[in-house]
């Protein structure tokens, strides 16, 4: 990728750590942003599968029609700031363009889908995730929240924390998407009506909805939900259910503490293969994520330590097992209980 120098301005000064990729190749990359290669579209702009130099990528066509996105010097100093983002659990900038009034993003490419989708789009062939699995993806969900809340700055509110912005490689390890992007939304975007908005609803926290106020804290309470779509197998915001259950936080989070009515609402996808006590604290780590008062949720640092505090006493309990020599049965849990190398 050959490194192309801004326009003349302030932010030109900027030293950014990608390169800039001309329109023309990115033109070339994509079949002039064809249909076919098209991936994903939110409130910022369509997102197109594309391959540059034996490297697939997925490049972010931003609508410009925003003016943070317009502003060419107020749009580089936000690519400088997302190329310094360097976490294994987020999605990687490596290159961006803004000839020609255009302004595009270009990320490694992440190829398994997004967790809404092998949540709420698989069919019955594809395939489920485990117990162990949606453990896993919460600790490095959580990880990547912590990273941009209290180790990156300064400090990121990601404002849009969803299902549909984790990303999950081969191996189904969580890649958060849109971090930092949310200095380009129009004002008040995130409150807009629409088809492909209205599933945001459901993860915005009570302070958003009442007031438009976003903080740390509704990113945590945000994270509370997709824990609840990881328990549970249900969509954040579900308008084909009935109207009790239509909304997830409603409809679980006063069963959190009921064991008889946890274990119902368990994802039946996993066929009830988990451990009792790690789905009691799980459920115990999002009863506190999703508290009505922002205060009262913790920082992300105390949920990453409660999540690896979770797969290590399974870890040890594994081993207490496998100690007993318990044969198939042993053989059966090692599926499903979270392994030492994921904590």
């Amino acid at each position: 990728m050959k490194s192309i120098t801004p326009t003349p301005g302030k932010a030109s000064k900027l030293q950014i750590a990608v390169p800039a990729i001309s329109i023309a190749e990115l033109q070339a990359a994509t079949n002039s942003f064809s249909q076919e290669n098209l991936v994903g579209e939110g409130a910022l702009g369509r997102v197109y599968r594309a391959e540059i130099d034996d490297k697939i990528v997925a490049v972010k066509k931003l609508d410009t029609s925003a003016p943070m996105v317009q502003n060419e010097d107020e749009f580089i100093k936000v690519v400088s700031n997302l190329a310094r983002l360097r976490h294994s659990n987020i999605t990687e900038l490596v290159g961006y363009c803004t000839e020609h009034s255009q302004r595009l993003l270009v990320y490694d490419f992440v190829e398994y889908g997004t967790l809404f989708e092998v949540l709420h789009c698989s069919d019955e062939s594809s395939r489920r995730l485990s117990w162990n699995q949606r453990v896993k993806i919460a600790l490095g969900a959580a990880r990547a929240l912590e990273y941009l809340h209290e180790v990156y700055h300064p400090a990121i509110v990601h404002r849009n924390f969803k299902s549909v912005n984790i990303l999950l490689d081969e191996e189904l390890n969580p890649r958060v998407s849109d971090c930092g992007l949310a200095a380009l939304a129009p004002y008040g975007a995130e409150r807009q009506v629409s088809s492909q908005m209205l599933v945001s609803f459901g993860y915005s926290a009570p302070e958003f909805a009442m007031s438009g106020v976003y903080t740390v804290k509704s990113d945590v309470y945000s994270f509370g939900v997709v824990m609840l779509e990881l328990l549970t197998g249900r969509k954040s915001l579900d308008s084909s259910r009935s109207r009790a259950e239509q909304s997830l936080v409603r409809w679980a989070v006063p069963q959190l503490h009921d064991i008889d009515a946890l274990s119902r609402m368990v994802d039946p996808a996993l066929k009830g293969i988990y451990p009792a006590k790690s789905l009691s604290r799980f459920a115990d780590i999002i009863s506190s994520c999703v508290q009505p008062e922002p205060e009262f949720r913790p920082p992300m640092s105390e949920v990453v330590q409660a999540l690896v505090r979770l797969m290590q006493r399974a870890s040890l309990s594994k081993r207490r097992l496998t100690a007993d020599d318990l044969g198939s049965s042993q053989r059966s849990l090692d599926r499903y209980e979270p392994s030492d190398s994921s904590a």
